[in-house]
């Protein structure tokens, strides 16, 4: 009988070995898990980069004072009688 029980809880400790070290067991699913996470969060900023970047060719493509201001700004340019400032924030 004690043979028995002992199979048995090899048996038992067979399988949960295998839940939790084995090929796909809880820690691979907890670490894929985790990639995941990861992967998402970096989707999510890469959407935003997107609509930003969709958003400005829109402007480019739709008006011109968005060119004069995108040439403006790259290569100082200024208009006769006017005062071009450049205001730079300060870095800390």
């Amino acid at each position: 009988m004690r043979l028995l029980i002992f199979i048995l809880a090899g048996f038992a400790l067979l399988f949960q070995y295998n839940f939790w070290f084995g090929k796909n067991g809880y820690l691979d699913y907890k670490n894929t898990e985790k990639e995941i996470t990861l992967r998402q969060q970096e989707n999510e900023k890469l959407s935003q980069r997107n609509q930003v970047i969709a958003a400005e060719i829109k402007d480019l493509k739709e008006g011109v004072d968005a060119i004069e201001e995108r040439a403006r700004l790259q290569h100082e340019m200024v208009k006769n009688n006017e005062t071009f400032y450049r205001i730079v924030k300060e870095h800390k």
